[in-house]
């Protein structure tokens, strides 16, 4: 028998605290991966300068990082299932600090690629983590908007690492240092403070969590293992059914897969090579580099939040999704052929479309088996982060032959518009965990689990 989904005091109180004290630790997280991992964009020239690293060296150690990251994400959870949240993602956000604090160190492209790898073997593991961690701690109709937030703060990141970056590359001197150097000592000491005061705050489990009631805790377990039985009846209805690894290889995961590649190829080819797009402005320094490059990520923050709580609201992310990759697409092919300052308001519309990454993944969310969930998880990640590296070197080696990234940008807004297409792949299913819900909240007049 179906059981429904179950709603009550308890469980909004816990989602309250949980919104109040895990999502924010979290957004603080992910903003300090992400200034980690993509400031290389405001020391691009200063690095072809001082160390000699060229364009395509350039967008080969920006896409290197990937590399490393896909290689050793579905290990990397392995053992958080082992050691447990609370220890790993710290362990993570530590390592990753600390190899990020030795980019002040390069001193060639080789060393370049040696840190841009570790720095992916470091932080392996940890995005999949947090999204895996909000399908453990919150029933499906918070857990968008949970995302969202969460993503969000690689939005922050954008539109503050500009701000950031750009005075601390003005320390040029300083020390007897390059600007670049401070700029990656700094922001890689910051993520090993925020790690250590994270170890303080998270926990592992729900029964972990002190600062939840024995109610509160009972009653949020008991919605999540009710969604669990929803999902896995899904998976029955659509005959899938069997071991672990059979279910990793149905074609869904496949094409979530693709979709999220083209995502992460939009998402990382802005990050990484927006500055030097602005730098044709005429008359730029690296302070207002700095401040333009935030206009597109700000942007990005507010279509984020209100789409996917718009999503949340109407339980249907696939529509709002196809519409923010054509927009994503759209906008960005519209850039390619423009003057500068009318590509600055054009990709402020693309990186707004590029917003579909948390309506992305409400669909491997509420969808998939839950005895696969964690590695699928992973495992799209992985994969679909593989767009990080195609993206950034790509543009690098367009731009190194041609002079312009014009043709980049026009090949990026095509990636987008097939995953638009793609998604079309689940909007046929009439068996995903949202129609599974609606039919057993009206067909069952059993008690929910909380009530009882």
């Amino acid at each position: 028998m179906t059981l429904p989904l179950a709603v009550s005091p308890a469980v909004d109180s816990a989602v309250s605290k949980i919104f109040r004290r895990v999502v924010p630790l979290f957004i603080v997280m992910l903003i300090c991966n992400q200034l980690n991992r993509s400031n290389i964009g405001y020391a691009q020239t200063h690095l072809e300068a001082d160390v000699g690293i060229g364009a395509a060296a350039y967008g080969f150690g920006a896409g290197v990082f990937f590399i490393a990251y896909a290689i050793f994400e579905l290990p990397s959870n392995v053992l958080m299932e082992k050691f447990g949240a609370k220890v790993w993602l710290t362990r993570i956000m530590i390592s990753w600090g600390l190899v990020s604090a030795a980019m002040a160190f390069v001193n060639g492209p080789e060393m370049f690629y040696a840190l841009r790898f570790l720095l992916g073997v470091a932080e392996a593991g940890f995005f999949p983590a947090i999204i895996f961690y909000f399908t453990r701690w919150l029933p499906n109709n918070h857990r968008s908007r949970a995302t969202a937030l969460f993503i969000a703060g690689s939005s922050i990141a954008a539109a503050i690492s500009g701000p950031m970056s750009g005075p601390l590359l003005s320390l040029d001197g300083l020390g007897g240092h390059h600007g670049w150097q401070w700029m990656f000592a700094l922001e890689g000491l910051l993520s090993v403070v925020v790690g250590c005061f994270a170890y303080r705050l998270l926990d592992s489990k729900i029964d972990d969590a002190k600062w939840l009631t024995g109610g509160e805790k009972h009653d949020l377990q008991a919605v999540i293992a009710e969604e669990d039985v929803l999902r896995s009846e899904a998976s029955a209805k659509r005959g899938e059914s069997g071991s672990r690894w059979k279910l990793l290889l149905q074609p869904r995961i496949l094409v979530c897969c693709g979709i999220f590649f083209a995502i992460t190829m939009a998402i990382y080819a802005n990050t990484f090579w927006l500055p030097s797009i602005i730098r044709r402005i005429p008359g730029t320094t690296d302070v207002t580099v700095g401040l333009l490059s935030s206009l597109p990520w700000i942007c990005a923050i507010f279509a984020m939040y209100f789409s996917n709580r718009s999503a949340d609201r109407t339980g249907r992310h696939k529509p709002y999704l196809v519409a923010a990759l054509l927009i994503g697409g759209i906008g960005t092919m519209a850039a390619a052929f423009v003057t500068p300052w009318l590509a600055l308001p054009l990709l402020c519309v693309a990186t707004m479309g590029f917003s579909a990454s948390p309506l992305f993944w409400s669909i491997p969310q509420r969808t998939l088996h839950p005895m696969v969930l964690a590695p699928a998880i992973a495992i799209i990640n992985s994969l679909g982060n593989l767009g990080g590296f195609v993206a950034p070197f790509g543009f690098g080696v367009i731009k190194e032959q041609t002079g312009t990234v014009t043709m980049g940008l026009v090949v990026l807004s095509l990636f987008a518009l097939a995953a638009a297409a793609a998604v079309t792949y689940f909007r046929r299913d009439k068996e995903d965990i949202d129609d599974v819900a609606d039919l057993a909240e009206v067909g069952s007049d059993e008690p929910t689990v909380a009530a009882k």
